[in-house]
């Protein structure tokens, strides 16, 4: 019997005990750096000679490790095999499909800390993020595990008299999944296993920046008990893996997060009906966020600066969800301002060997660049009161960096940086604030700092963003607690740990048979 679903809990590292584990887990992984990983197709191990090379971003002469590049051939050959497994898959029972997500999420439980140290490793993690994203990949394959349990009863219909009707899901086929680098265990797991659970074989492409944590996790699910071309591993390049995958026309279902660019040209791709292709694709996205925490004239002026902080700068602003910028009434402003840019100068920026790195480095040398330019943008469009600088001679790391007296309409205000990197402007009311926080292409996530009441019901209507969180901060949301995806360009709405994701991979069916 599977017990109910709780929140895999954090790992509390003042405790002599959990710091000696990730200690002991870091000079695990550190001993295993540089190994090679093969793809998979079908039960077969594929080595090719052209290989993606992971390094640590916070020491850019460590390789992490190797992962073995597909091709187009390799891609139609991992396409062909997910197709004709998934013909014997699809019939595999719920109850069966759900404890293999069982059974891996106990072997990642137990094997907690090297997951979190590989994460350390391969895509700059602090440690509490790290163990944060560890955490989420067991929520994931714990939650939709339950959620497939209680999906197979299908949903109550009416029938009439001498009539039987019956409503369900059933598979849709051939899944993509392209995964990101910044949550690059918990989200590539979550996209990888929703379609597993629910009937789909699966061909997982991860971010080239972390392919040694989703090799592992091949690994875990092979050993779970996935069958042979359930799930296939080929990362490899977008334009000729990526691209091939999307328009092939046995695809049946896309999955990806990602950038606004890449995610609305793969959903314009995916839309295009393809010689012998006799179905319609469905597109799962997350594109990102421009995401605001407003704070009210009536609120914790402490709280704010702390959730200011945590929104903008926890795993260095590398999240859809980060709090890029902050929009505070002009009652409070100079307070607000004055009491993040204390906190922030406050704030340790490293390599996470111990726990007490609160930041580490952005992902390689183009974020880096990327965000730096940004910064210099910045110093034109705003006031620069902290941060600033950057330092890439070892590992790609950027000073926490904040902007005051910013226009809404600046490009720090209304591009996505994904960087350490936060833009304050001032509002005159509470109306004026929700108009600049609306001010977006995107529609993510969004906090409110206040203790108006009024306010709260306010916003609750009027912030047009898909996660909105009031008196904390709009980052760290939880499977099962929070379900996560946003509106506009910021997705599909495709809410992610939710009660309603798995369906969106499947098809519904009704069924009516009369007596």
């Amino acid at each position: 019997m599977i017990t109910p679903y709780n929140h895999e809990p954090f790992t509390d590292f003042t405790v002599e005990k959990n710091k000696k584990a990730m200690e002991a887990a870091l000079m695990q992984v550190e001993s295993e750096l540089g190994n090679n990983h093969d793809l998979l197709v079908g039960g077969e191990r594929i080595s090719t000679e052209e290989k993606i090379v992971s390094i640590n971003p916070a020491n850019k002469e460590e390789v992490v490790g190797t992962v073995s590049k597909a091709n187009q051939e390799i891609a139609e050959k991992a396409i062909q095999t997910a197709y004709e497994a998934f013909q014997a898959w699809k019939f595999t029972s719920a109850i069966d499909r759900a404890n293999i997500l069982m059974r891996a999420a106990q072997i990642v439980r137990r094997r907690k800390h090297e997951f979190s140290a590989l994460l350390i490793k391969e895509a700059g993690k602090p440690w509490k993020e790290a163990d944060a994203d560890t955490a989420e990949a067991i929520d994931f394959m714990e939650y939709y595990a339950r959620q497939m349990i209680e999906l197979e009863r299908g949903k109550e219909i009416k029938s009439r008299p001498g009539e039987f009707n019956r409503y369900f899901y059933v598979p849709t086929g051939v899944t993509v999944t392209i995964s990101p680098w910044n949550f690059a265990f918990a989200i590539m797991a979550g996209t990888t296993v929703a379609p597993l659970v629910t009937g789909n074989t699966v061909l997982l492409k991860p971010a080239s920046a972390t392919p040694v944590i989703a090799a592992k996790f091949v690994e875990v699910l092979q050993e779970a008990g996935v069958p042979e071309g359930v799930i296939n591993f080929i990362p490899g390049s977008g334009a000729e893996v990526g691209d091939y995958l999307i328009e092939h026309p046995k695809t049946s279902l896309i999955t990806f997060t990602g950038s606004r660019d890449v995610g609305t040209r793969m959903y314009e791709r995916a839309a295009v009906v393809q010689k012998e292709q006799n179905h319609l694709k469905r597109v799962i996205v997350e594109l990102g966020g421009k995401d605001t925490v407003v704070v009210d004239k009536d609120a914790d002026l402490d709280l704010a600066a702390e959730s200011i902080v945590v929104s903008a700068f926890g795993f260095s602003g590398q999240k859809c969800s980060a709090g890029s910028r902050v929009v505070v009434l002009e009652d409070v402003y100079d307070e607000v301002l004055e009491k993040v840019i204390k906190l922030t100068n406050e704030l340790t920026v490293g390599e996470a060997k111990s726990n007490d790195i609160y930041m580490g480095p952005v992902v390689d040398q183009s974020a880096y660049d990327k965000i730096m330019e940004y910064i210099e943008i910045g110093k034109e469009e705003g006031r620069l009161v902290a941060g600033g600088e950057g330092d890439d001679s070892k590992g790609f790391f950027i000073q926490p960096t904040a902007f005051a007296d910013v226009d809404i309409d600046a490009r720090i205000m209304q591009e996505e940086i994904f960087g350490p990197v936060v833009a304050f402007a001032k509002a005159r009311d509470f109306d004026h604030a929700l108009e600049l926080a609306n001010n977006s292409e995107y529609g993510l996530t969004g906090a409110v700092i206040t203790n108006n009441r009024a306010h709260i019901n306010q916003a609750t209507m009027e912030f047009h963003v898909g996660n909105l969180y009031f008196n904390r901060n709009c980052t760290g949301a939880i499977v099962g607690y929070h379900p996560f995806g946003g509106f506009k360009m910021s997705g599909t709405d495709s809410k992610a740990g939710g009660p309603d994701y798995l369906t969106l991979h499947m098809l519904a069916r009704t069924v009516s048979e009369m007596y």
